[in-house]
């Protein structure tokens, strides 16, 4: 049966969390902590006090209760000093009980928080930005998107609820979504582990979670001060990748996309292009849109609760209505058609990506390309078209051994490398 999540977040004051200063106060069982200080020694040889604070991220107090009981049980044997700190060693009957324990569980990282305190600071984290239209221009400020596209998102962003992007491929979809991180100003925090029925699931990945330094001295240091996350999944999205995977070496879980990306961002790009099949995304997924909590099953069929607190942003090339019921379709709060550019858009993207890059043009060098791109069989302008043949100039201009500029014969050549051609014609 699932423990019950916490409705209301606790006040600031005190779900930021503290050091814990005593074995009681970290919120997850004491034997799992005992497993965790047994297996570094069993898997090191020896240790300091110092050596478990800096692996284990357990506060002294903690460290000092566990030696002296572990010394009491005759586990531990004291080589010497170091400074003020002890060095030891396991005994013959702490390396018999280490391999044990290793055998259950390879772990011996930082000490996991317990889901329930994972499930209060996610919940009190959740984002709440301030916007407006010129406040977001400047999030987008690389881009060139119309004030009324900027009207659309303002609102989504400001509740920060789930948004479906559509509209035709090369419109700046993707580009738009990966920025959305810039309108949060504020920090997170994200625990190494979550400790769920004494079992370990790593949820901190440095590849997603881009940690800052931290000038709080007394925040727990199971927990890492990061940036808000973005997670990014594609044609690779597979069902295993939304559940629990178990690291059969070290019988550790192993914490899927939506989980890593609490508190920030999930970008579900291309659609309906995926692996699994949209129907299957949107089965599984219509309850946490819906209530923000997400279900979780351990190998031993345990379910629990996991917060589902981030902004899940769908993008695709094709038609909402054929990837989505109704019913899926109310729990996206916002749908927003990125649409065709107009000319004068198009030129205006031309000339950023020429200001962008210092590159020189010919002149009518945006009106050019244009008319390339159409007379190459292109039936509507993209956004992503004057970067796109920038990049082949740029390309072509290295191979021929001459300095980056726009000219037509230049441009000519790049549209003609980039749009495909009939090959019935000669």
């Amino acid at each position: 049966m699932a423990a019950a999540l916490p409705t209301t977040p606790l006040p600031r004051a005190d779900w930021r969390p503290i050091i814990p200063d005593r074995v009681d106060q970290l919120g997850v069982p004491k034997s799992l902590v005992s497993d965790l200080v047994l297996r570094y020694l069993w898997l090191h040889g020896a240790g300091s006090l110092a050596s478990l604070h800096e692996a284990l991220k357990l506060s002294f107090p903690v460290l000092e209760t566990l030696f002296h009981q572990f010394r009491q049980q005759q586990l531990l044997d004291v080589k010497g000093m170091m400074g003020n700190d002890y060095v030891f060693t396991l005994t013959s009957a702490g390396r018999v009980l280490a391999s044990a324990r290793n055998e259950i569980c390879a772990y011996a990282g930082p000490a996991p928080v317990s889901i329930q305190q994972y499930t209060e600071v996610v919940r009190a984290q959740s984002a709440h930005p301030r916007l407006s239209r010129e406040s977001l221009r400047q999030a987008f400020h690389d881009l060139v998107l119309p004030d009324g596209l900027l009207d659309q998102l303002g609102p989504s962003l400001i509740g920060h609820q789930s948004l479906f992007l559509y509209g035709g491929t090369g419109n700046g979809k993707t580009s738009i979504a990966e920025r959305i991180l810039r309108i949060y100003k504020d920090k997170v925090l994200v625990p190494y582990a979550v400790e769920v029925d004494g079992h370990i699931i790593t949820l901190y990945d440095p590849v997603v979670h881009h940690a800052v330094d931290s000038d709080d001295e007394l925040h727990d240091p199971r927990w890492v001060l990061c940036e808000r996350p973005c997670i990014v999944v594609g044609g690779e999205l597979s069902a295993v990748m939304l559940e629990l995977r178990l690291d059969e070496a070290t019988r550790v879980f192993i914490s899927p996309c939506q989980m890593k990306a609490n508190n920030g961002i999930l970008l579900i790009d291309d659609f309906g292009r995926q692996r699994l099949a949209p129907q299957e995304l949107l089965n599984r997924w219509i309850v946490p849109l819906d209530r923000r909590v997400d279900y979780l099953t351990l190998t031993s069929g345990m379910k629990f609760q996991a917060p589902f607190e981030m902004m899940v942003v769908f993008s695709t090339n094709l038609n909402p209505k054929d990837l989505a019921d109704e019913a899926f379709l109310r729990r996206i709060q916002t749908k927003v058609l990125v649409g065709d550019i107009t000319a004068e858009v198009f030129d205006q993207i031309f000339r950023q990506v020429l200001d962008t890059n210092k590159i020189p043009c010919d002149p009518n060098s945006a009106e050019y390309l244009r008319e390339a791109c159409l007379r190459a069989g292109a039936t509507t302008l993209r956004a992503c078209y004057p970067n796109d043949i920038y990049k082949l100039v740029r390309a072509i201009s290295e191979y021929d051994g001459r300095a980056v500029r726009m000219t037509k014969p230049n441009i000519d050549h790049a549209v003609s490398l980039y749009f495909a051609k009939d090959p019935d014609v000669r």
